[in-house]
């Protein structure tokens, strides 16, 4: 069983974002391994909560990474 772990920041991505994470990831794992994999593909998404997670020094908030997301 290949175990797949996504962290994200609380709060930045809605439930259904997070479904779409795990469908895709799964789906990915299929693609490469085959179909065999799929009831078997493990995948968490993670919430960190905010300013628990930093970059370059600096602990981002999840307002800091939705105004990213807006920027992108």
């Amino acid at each position: 069983m290949p175990p797949v772990d996504i962290q994200v920041l609380e709060g930045v991505f809605s439930a259904a974002e997070k479904q779409n994470m795990i469908r895709k990831v799964t789906d990915t794992m299929v693609a490469i391994e085959g179909e065999a994999m799929r009831g078997v593909t493990w995948v968490r998404v993670i919430d960190v909560p905010s300013e628990q997670w930093g970059i370059g020094g600096k602990a981002l908030t999840t307002d800091d990474v939705k105004a990213l997301q807006v920027a992108g």
